[in-house]
């Protein structure tokens, strides 16, 4: 049961509306005036304020405006209950960061739906999806009944695909964004002299192929598949309205995505300004993290090579230099991570020079 605090100095309406609310199923707390008020929202953590402006000892304004700046309370939903009509009464209300505003005499209907929308809102933003296939589908579900819209999701799909299958190609147009349930998918640039640079390697639980649909362009990079994989392909038109449809959905889901956003970012950092001791490092590391034997690699130099972005016989100089540091040991062209805090040592390096 959510509890809402009513603050209101007129008894007539506090008790009316209480009864409102008490039938629609909240727990109900109230206030003659707004120090009383903010006194209870701080002790009870409501779900949600309805607020009158004009009030004895602390107006409306004030309480929100003290509300607003404590931690413990001001991410609470706040609606304004006023018979104050004005424009410039509404904006200061909402500058102060007021989520809604209902002028006396108000409706019942109007009450209840404005309060389940703010509820909604506040779950919405309040809620973490993990970065899963489940938590995928919950952030869909959730996202249907907020922005009301049944059909959303409804075209994604789960896809197989083998081991180097070809998921997109450089100057395709997309019309999918991706989601991996099981496998490893590497992107990578084709130069024309035939040289391929691996720009990014993806594992179990990484959305890719996401921004040039943000940019509305086409694929900048090819896509493969590593090892038989399973991904599930959102729909471009659904991806767009998670994004723009609604800020509060669009910040839910953004926070799925930017775990990538943040690692592509990282590791142009890393090609502007590290060694190519450092990013071999930081690659063997990476392709590590992809393997349930994290500490047993199989890649060739050239895929290596690829994603260090540099040639091929520059990485087996630098493997060289590691083997005979003793932080790995190559076994039929395997190569095994034996000290990672080394190599992580050597990936920082350049930041703690």
């Amino acid at each position: 049961m959510k509890k809402i605090l009513l603050i209101e100095d007129n008894a007539e309406i506090r008790e009316n509306t209480g009864e409102i609310l008490s039938l629609a199923n909240y727990s109900v707390i109230t206030a003659e005036n707004g120090k009383i008020g903010v006194e209870l929202a701080q002790r009870e953590r409501p779900d949600l304020i309805i607020c009158d402006i004009m009030m004895p000892e602390l107006d409306g304004y004030g309480v929100l405006h003290i509300l607003s700046k404590k931690e413990d309370t001001a991410s609470i939903p706040f609606i304004f209950l006023t018979a104050k009509t004005e424009k410039t009464d509404i904006r200061k209300g909402m500058n102060l960061g007021a989520d809604d505003y209902l002028t006396k005499p108000f409706d019942d209907t109007d009450l209840l739906n404005a309060i389940e929308t703010r509820l909604r809102k506040s779950a919405m933003q309040q809620k973490h999806y993990e970065s899963t296939p489940e938590g995928l589908d919950n952030f869909i579900k959730d996202a249907q009944k907020f922005l009301n819209l049944k059909d959303l999701g409804k075209d994604k799909k789960v896809k197989q695909y083998k081991k180097k299958a070809e998921i997109f190609s450089e100057g395709d147009m997309p019309l999918h964004v991706y989601f991996i349930k099981s496998g490893n998918v590497k992107t990578f640039k084709s130069h024309p002299d035939g040289k391929e640079f691996i720009t990014n390697l993806y594992a179990a639980n990484d959305f890719f192929g996401f921004e040039p649909v943000l940019e509305n362009e086409n694929y900048k990079e090819s896509a493969v598949a590593l090892q038989d994989s399973e991904l599930i392909s959102v729909p471009r038109h659904d991806f767009m309205l998670m994004i723009q449809s609604h800020p509060d959905v669009s910040a839910s889901f953004i926070n799925l995505l930017c775990k990538k956003v943040a690692e592509r970012e990282r590791q142009l950092l890393s090609l502007a300004y590290n060694s190519v001791r450092q990013r071999t490092a930081d690659a063997l590391l990476k392709s590590a993290s992809l393997k349930d034997d994290k500490a047993v690699i199989a890649i060739s130099r050239e895929d290596l090579a690829k994603m260090v972005g540099t040639a091929s016989e520059s990485v087996i100089r630098v493997l060289s230099d590691f083997k005979e540091e003793g932080i790995i040991e190559i076994e039929s062209g395997k190569i095994k991570i034996t000290h990672p805090a080394k190599l992580e040592k050597v990936v920082r390096w350049n930041v703690a020079r």
